[in-house]
């Protein structure tokens, strides 16, 4: 299933991801800092989402009380929690 995502609270506007089987097939932010987000989406491929969740929710962005690793935690469970529908 494809699933994007609209993040609050960072840089990126957007988050695209495509998740099989739970399975993390792709991932893509637009905005944001480019070089990290393109290594964290390069991580993840491959990742069960449960875990990627568990391992980012929560982090910051400097004074933020989120990032986009944070919202990446989010959309994921927002994809695993439609994919259940």
């Amino acid at each position: 299933m494809t699933y994007t995502y609209r993040p609050t609270g960072v840089c990126s506007t957007q988050i695209d991801l495509e998740l099989e089987d739970g399975i993390i097939q792709s991932v893509a932010f637009t905005g944001g800092c480019n070089g990290n987000l393109k290594g964290i989406c390069a991580l993840v491929k491959g990742q069960p989402a449960q875990e990627v969740i568990e391992k980012l929710q929560g982090t910051q962005c400097g004074w933020k009380p989120t990032s986009c690793p944070d919202q990446l935690s989010k959309a994921l469970r927002a994809a695993l929690d439609e994919a259940e529908k």
